[in-house]
């Protein structure tokens, strides 16, 4: 044994002293590693949340996956748990209006006919997702077809509530699209609109046969 050492046991005193400063020095060098090795993996991960031109300064939110859609097994089970009940497909005001309009449409024209609550993504196309997404889920109350069902005009009712809600901002949509595929759209409002108003609305829209 080193006579460094055995001077070292024989004075205990020593010995721990030398322990003790052996033991800090250890800790302060592991330290000092530790928030090395935090400060390079900081560094590695500022690079990767960052796109686009590398010194741009953007970082990219975080944006969670959207749930998936549910596939046919999943609506199946859905819809077997559910109870579901008949509701009438127009109300009271709407459906006076239909019988009134098929009346007088085919009077005009037996070939062509009214049909009620179209959806617009049904006769509508448009090259834009983002548009056609915008109107695909929205109907018009009747819709006037010709003989080969093509749409010529959208009739829409207005019943006494209907400017209290957001109907005249999902009507706007509904009309332009309509105009920019060349379909009319008219509007039968309740307590305005007479019955010469719609049998004239109908003289201009259909044909007559004879």
């Amino acid at each position: 044994m080193p006579p460094e050492i055995l001077a070292l046991i024989d004075k205990p005193l020593s010995l721990i002293a030398v322990l003790f400063v052996g033991a800090m020095f250890g800790i302060v060098v592991e330290q000092f590693t530790v928030k090395q090795k935090r400060k390079a993996w900081r560094e590695r991960n500022s690079g990767r949340s960052s796109k686009g031109k590398p010194g741009d300064g953007k970082v990219v939110a975080f944006q969670p996956k959207a749930d998936p859609i549910p596939d046919s097994a999943d609506q199946l089970r859905t819809v077997m748990a559910a109870d579901f009940t008949v509701q009438p497909l127009l109300n009271r005001g709407e459906a006076r209006l239909f019988k009134e309009l098929d009346r007088l449409v085919l009077a005009r024209h037996p070939s062509w006919q009214v049909m009620a609550q179209v959806s617009l993504g049904e006769i509508l196309r448009s090259k834009s997702k983002d548009a056609y997404a915008c109107i695909n889920s929205k109907r018009v109350d009747l819709l006037v077809v010709d003989a080969d069902c093509n749409a010529v005009a959208a009739i829409e009712y207005q019943g006494t509530g209907h400017h209290l809600t957001d109907a005249a901002a999902r009507d706007a949509v509904k009309k332009e699209a309509l105009r920019k595929a060349g379909i009319g759209y008219h509007e039968v409002v309740a307590g305005h609109t007479t019955p010469g108003d719609l049998r004239g609305l109908v003289e201009k829209l259909v044909p007559s046969k004879d």
